[in-house]
């Protein structure tokens, strides 16, 4: 298929690769932006007990919550994160964050479980303006610096996952499982009002052509793109062996004898703080062409932190241990991943990072099914082995790639 044209920056446009287009400030509030919009995805993992109560659900099939919004993550990534290449993303940021209000609202009123599913596809939906937040800001970096930028916007997607986990408990042991999603959507309200007045709407190079070329040509990526391939799949299993934890690990831990309540759940979600650390610094290790050997160390510590994470019943701290040698592996593979697509192709960057998440959703939607599935039939151990085998498969496959195409994943592309 013949590439889709580019148009080119107007010459009164400030450069994209300038340094004073992504200010400390502006990237913080990316940052924030990004936190508070990816805490959506996640909101739903200490409340599954909750929710299957209020809803009369069995907790076998609770996992269709995270399942459904990383479907509507996944269909979003396709569908909505190109269009950065196309429209004045401004604008389009701002259209999502109403929109996800709306949604939340739903969840929050939702009476039914269908209805309740519905809404939370929509969140998904929606959610993937982090996703046209992290390729602006890619855009407006400078090469020399486009992995440090995408580590510290980054940095604020970490966060927002796991301060989501804490925040939701303590406002669901305040005031209800549905209160987590009216005070988001008050939130993302806010953040709607103070982007509008500082984000700015600087023209780069968009491309020319029909919202179906557009999206003919995302897909075409998945064919020329060797590195999207490789590193897709790296997605795919680490947000897999993620989801595999932060589902399951409600359901022990709520349950006698642990019987701990919602916020104290939550608080597990700060001991992978350090994934945010690693975020940035993996960044830097990319754009030193370091991003192979740090591959290959994350991937070897994701595959350890499950023999802590098997010993919850008998030691919480060890527990700890896991979560954080888990978070921190999975948080420094995927910014290498990004920094890698981004050098790939600097002119399709939101169709690149579009179709990269798709295989996070996909992975992540997997691992929720399968660990509640698991946990209710087998048990903790068992949900441990299966992270162990996902991440194990993720270690295997770096060193498939490693002996057979070393070259082609070890630096960014320049």
């Amino acid at each position: 298929m013949a590439p889709i044209p580019h148009k080119t920056a107007s010459k009164s446009a400030p450069s994209t690769s300038s340094a004073s287009a992504l200010s400390r400030g502006l990237t913080l509030l990316f940052a924030i932006t990004c936190g508070l919009a990816v805490a959506n995805v996640y909101f739903a993992q200490p409340l599954l007990e909750s929710m299957a109560s209020s809803l009369n659900v069995s907790p076998s099939v609770i996992g269709q919550v995270v399942t459904f919004t990383q479907a509507g993550y996944a269909v979003g990534l396709l569908l909505i994160v190109p269009l950065g290449d196309l429209l004045n993303r401004k604008k389009l940021i701002l259209s999502q964050l109403l929109l996800g209000a709306i949604a939340l609202c739903a969840v929050g009123f939702a009476q039914h479980w269908a209805l309740l599913l519905a809404a939370l596809l929509m969140v998904g939906l929606l959610a993937v303006v982090v996703q046209v937040l992290v390729a602006y800001a890619a855009s407006l970096a400078s090469t020399e610096q486009r992995g440090a930028i995408v580590g510290r916007v980054t940095s604020g997607v970490v966060l927002g996952i796991l301060l989501a986990r804490f925040v939701s408990g303590a406002l669901a042991d305040l005031a209800g499982w549905r209160s987590v999603y009216f005070v988001s959507a008050a939130l993302m309200l806010g953040m709607a009002v103070v982007l509008y007045r500082n984000l700015p709407a600087i023209q780069t190079p968009r491309t020319n052509g029909s919202y179906w070329q557009l999206l003919s040509s995302t897909l075409e990526l998945y064919r020329t793109e060797r590195t999207l391939r490789v590193r897709g799949i790296y997605a795919l299993l680490i947000f897999a062996a993620l989801s595999v934890l932060w589902t399951a690990m409600v359901l022990p831990l709520s349950a006698p004898p642990l019987a701990l309540t919602h916020t104290q759940i939550g608080l597990f979600g700060l001991a992978g703080v350090a994934g945010a650390l690693a975020a940035a610094n993996a960044g830097r290790l990319a754009d030193q062409g370091k991003a192979n050997r740090s591959t290959g160390i994350a991937l070897a510590l994701l595959t350890l932190s499950w023999l802590p994470s098997a010993l919850l019943h008998s030691s919480l701290l060890a527990l700890i241990l896991g979560v954080v040698l888990l978070d921190f592996a999975v948080q420094a593979v995927h910014v290498t991943n990004q920094s890698l697509i981004f050098a790939a192709r600097p002119d399709a960057q939101s169709r690149l990072v579009g179709a990269y998440m798709v295989f996070y959703s996909v992975g992540s939607g997997l691992g929720a099914l399968a660990s509640t599935y698991i946990y209710a039939h087998y048990g903790w151990l068992s949900v441990c082995l299966l992270g162990a085998a996902i991440s194990s498969t993720a270690l295997l496959y770096w060193g498939y790639e490693q002996a057979t195409n070393p070259a082609q994943q070890a630096n960014v592309p320049r």
